[in-house]
Parts: structure tokens; C-alpha cells; sequence
């Protein structure tokens, strides 16, 4: 594997330490994890410990929260200094390295219930890749499953007409667009998450989006 430079300037101590601080201030800090069982909630083809893909896991704190929750959680990301502190966290939890836009068959291979991508992700995978790293986590997808993204809405980044159109392009439908990872509803600003999923089985029920 060819290696890469690390996209975000910030070492896995530190970005752990960001977190506890925020936890310790009395912040929510497990947004994420909260929207993905509300979502997982709606969804009938979901069994009870669904499995789910956290996409650019960095040191592990979504999934390793997932996995506390019951569910089967998986993570991935590029940089394997933040993945052996992920990996010295939760060892129990699987961990892979490897590049979301050039994913191989054999790369954390689905179907799986839901993929996450926190913190940004969208914007920091190198530029010119964000349809190839949406089309290879929705091949990943069971039918009906879900892929959620939250990422700032920056010039001269991502911007969310373009993400929308590569979920388009890798065959999922929108499900909802809020501002914030607890579910407020988007109605414009500078932090979209994103909630699309691949078509069902024409026989299954639709689900909605959590409110």
C-alpha cells in the first residue's frame, strides 16, 4: 500500500484528549452513535445486533460506542497510527486499514445494516475521490440500508449539491438531511448530515427517517 499523508493535522493522543475534554465539559459527544440506532430502529430488515460500518474511524470512537451498544461494528480508515490507538482501545473490535476510495473486494467486505462517516470525513478523503467513496460504501450496504455522512459545508470543499449528486450516482435514495447530528432539520448552514439508503426489496415496508 502506497502510503499517504495524514489529511488531518492531529495526532491520535490529541484527538482523543479533544474528546474527553468535551465529554468532561458535560457536551453530548456520542451523536453519532445515537442517530445510527434511531435509524437502525426504523429499519425492519435491521436484526437486533446489526452490523454496522464506521468509514474513517480514526482512533475508534464511534464504533467502539456502537460496539458497547450490542452492535456489530466495524471500522476503517487510512492512518494506521490512529488505528493501533483504536486498536489498543478496543481490541475486540475489528479494525482494518484501508483506503475508502480505492476499497479492494476483500476490504472490509458487507452487507452490512448501516456505514458511518464522522468527523468530517467527505472532506478530508483526498480531492477528486468523494464519488468513489460513495459509490464503495454503498456496494456495502444490505438493501434498505443506510449510509449517513455529516461534514462542514466549506468553500471551496464538498459542497452538498455535489455530494448529493454522487449518492446518486452510486444508486442511493435521500432519506434526510438534518443539521446536526441529534436531528435537527437542515435548512441551510455550514454542517449537513446526510442520510441515504440503497432501494429495499419491492416486498419490504419503507421506513422513515427518525424525528
Amino acid at each position: 500500500m502506497v502510503e499517504q499523508p495524514r489529511r488531518v493535522d492531529l495526532g491520535a493522543e490529541a484527538y482523543d484528549e479533544r474528546w474527553e475534554r468535551l465529554a468532561a465539559s458535560g457536551a453530548a459527544v456520542h451523536g453519532e452513535a445515537d442517530l445510527v440506532e434511531r435509524l437502525l430502529a426504523t429499519m425492519p430488515e435491521a436484526p437486533p445486533r446489526a452490523r454496522v460500518l464506521d468509514a474513517g474511524c480514526g482512533t475508534g470512537r464511534v464504533a467502539i460506542r456502537l460496539a458497547e451498544r450490542g452492535l456489530d461494528a466495524v471500522g476503517v480508515d487510512l492512518d494506521p497510527a490512529l488505528l493501533d490507538r483504536a486498536r489498543a482501545k478496543a481490541p475486540q473490535v475489528p479494525w482494518h486499514r484501508a483506503d475508502l476510495a480505492a476499497l479492494a473486494p476483500d476490504d472490509v467486505p458487507g452487507p452490512f445494516d448501516a456505514v458511518v462517516m464522522a468527523g468530517n470525513v467527505m472532506i478530508f478523503v483526498a480531492p477528486g475521490t468523494a464519488a468513489a467513496v460513495v459509490a464503495n460504501l454503498a456496494a456495502r450496504l444490505h438493501p434498505g440500508g443506510v449510509l449517513v455522512a455529516g461534514f462542514q459545508l466549506l468553500p471551496g470543499r464538498l459542497s452538498l449539491g455535489t455530494y448529493d449528486a454522487c449518492v446518486a450516482a452510486a444508486g442511493l435514495t435521500p432519506v434526510a438531511r438534518y443539521a446536526t447530528w441529534d436531528g435537527a432539520r437542515f435548512t441551510g448552514g455550514d454542517y449537513v448530515v446526510a442520510v441515504d439508503a440503497t432501494p429495499r426489496p419491492a416486498s419490504s415496508p419503507a421506513s422513515t427517517a427518525p424525528s
